[in-house]
């Protein structure tokens, strides 16, 4: 298990390297809409659900944990975990994983990537998508229609 420290919260996170599975927690019961088990993915999980999608493909980070937890037969997977996996995944350099390919929600860029949302923007132009600049967080430009699926 690696620890990651977050100097601006002062908190400590744990990326488990095996995926575990375990009781949701009482406070985030209302978050996964009642009791049952959760995942807490690793990042070799979580790397090799993003190296299956295409290049001029995207996935959200939600989608991304609903994919997971449909996969694992669980209520839910852990957000908080799922991006501090796919913090890991993206700053190994030694890492080939497509990293990039992955966007907030609304379609939003990830400033903790590395190179900021710039270093994002400008892997995604390299595969032709367009990127909204004029937002507070730059955006793809139409990145619903450019959704993968995993069916």
């Amino acid at each position: 298990m690696i620890i990651v420290v977050s100097k601006s919260q002062k908190t400590v996170h744990m990326v488990p390297q095996e995926n575990l599975i375990v009781e949701i927690p009482e406070n985030r019961l209302k978050f996964f809409g009642g009791t049952g088990k959760m995942l807490l993915p690793s990042p070799a999980t979580v790397a090799a659900l993003i190296e299956k999608i295409p290049e001029h493909k995207l996935i959200t980070t939600s989608l991304l944990c609903k994919e997971l937890t449909q996969r694992f037969n669980v209520r839910g997977t852990c957000p908080v975990t799922t991006q501090k996996a796919l913090q890991e995944i993206a700053h190994n350099a030694a890492n080939k994983c497509p990293y990039w390919r992955v966007i907030n929600a609304s379609g939003g860029l990830i400033a903790r990537f590395p190179g900021g949302v710039g270093g994002q923007a400008a892997l995604l132009r390299k595969e032709g998508f367009a990127i909204d600049t004029k937002q507070k967080v730059p955006k793809v430009k139409g990145f619903s229609e450019s959704l993968a699926s995993f069916d």
